[in-house]
């Protein structure tokens, strides 16, 4: 029997790109059978920072219905048509006094955290999840990266919401997060970690997720792992040797350049973790057209690792460019790459359906 990872990359508001595929998916698998939460199909599901806030989503339990997710892919979608203006909300006066987020960080969390205790709750825990989820971020302190996630007793005793705020406080844009390890409280000890985005190591959390897989066994006795690994679009926007040469320290963190050095790491990490597990997952690995595994009526069924991105067209590839017509043209970018790659999608779903 295959176990099936969902792996969902950071991207800020390009998040709308992966919450519509993820409503397409939904679709596909409500006309196999009766329509059950994506939680029931897969065994875990992994996210960083924007993927974060949609891992969490669908694996933490609705406050007051604790068999319920907390959300499903429409109304992911929704939260970013709706709510993505108020979280990349930089207000007048913070724009004058800072600088547009020269000096200190671009964005108040504020909207944020609002938006994350409103859908996950304020004191729900990771071990608590419906499935097996698993959210990254970085501890400034211990300079390490921190793995929470309920496939390791050691590290569940976090709140969703602020695992979610730690998860996706990207440097310039958020200040760093305090999340709680309660764990840590138990044994008195220091319970407050200051983490920021995960996507400084780990934009793509499928590789992390694959190896947790492997701690519970799930290849011992000729199992399988099956990743759908979903990405937020690639910039493809070159960045000029001759502007690039004279930038400084202050020119590749400026966000009025977008700060290309968030994006060039995040972009590095991911490319990176999607040629690891091609070669890895897929005996015969097919080539990658744009970012996405080819697949083809001949090889869909010999896949374990299934990637779907793409380079960003028509789109602006900024992490916070929120205005309604991005996040519309973000949307549209998504369901077109859906239908794309329809027949990865209809192979994952019948596969699922299938468990």
């Amino acid at each position: 029997m295959a176990k099936f990872i969902l792996s969902i990359d950071g991207g800020g508001i390009r998040g709308t790109i992966p919450a519509a595929i993820l409503t397409v998916l939904e679709k596909k698998l409500s006309k196999r059978s009766k329509k059950l939460p994506l939680h029931r199909y897969f065994h875990m599901i992994a996210g960083t920072s924007t993927g974060a806030i949609i891992a969490a989503g669908l694996t933490c339990p609705k406050p007051g219905q604790p068999s319920e997710p907390a959300a499903d892919a429409t109304t992911l979608l929704d939260l970013y048509k709706s709510k993505g203006a108020k979280i990349f909300d930089i207000g007048l006066f913070r724009k004058i006094a800072n600088f547009g987020g020269l000096f200190e960080e671009r964005y108040d969390a504020g909207a944020l955290e609002k938006i994350l205790t409103e859908m996950l709750g304020k004191k729900t825990e990771i071990k608590d999840a419906l499935t097996k989820v698993l959210i990254t971020g970085y501890d400034i302190h211990a300079r390490r990266a921190v793995f929470m996630t309920n496939a390791d007793r050691d590290h569940e005793r976090f709140y969703f919401w602020q695992a979610v705020r730690g998860s996706s406080a990207a440097p310039t844009y958020f200040e760093p997060a305090l999340v709680e390890d309660l764990a840590r409280v138990k044994h008195g000890e220091i319970p407050a970690l200051p983490l920021i985005d995960g996507g400084v190591f780990a934009n793509d959390p499928a590789m992390a997720a694959y190896v947790e897989g492997c701690k519970l066994g799930w290849r011992d006795d000729g199992e399988k792992i099956v990743i759908l690994s979903l990405g937020t679009g690639s910039a493809n926007r070159k960045i000029p040797y001759q502007q690039a040469k004279s930038w400084g320290a202050g020119g590749w963190i400026n966000p009025a350049n977008d700060t290309p050095l968030i994006s060039v790491l995040m972009q590095g990490q991911s490319s990176t973790a999607s040629y690891q597990l091609n070669k890895l997952l897929n005996v015969e690995p097919p080539s990658f057209a744009d970012g996405a595994t080819v697949v083809t009526t001949d090889n869909r069924e010999k896949l374990d690792y299934f990637r779907l991105d793409a380079p960003l067209v028509g789109v602006n590839d900024a992490l916070d460019d929120a205005t309604p017509k991005n996040i519309s043209d973000l949307e549209r970018f998504g369901l077109t790459l859906a239908q794309k790659h329809d027949l990865a999608l209809e192979e994952i779903a019948d596969r699922l359906e299938a468990l």
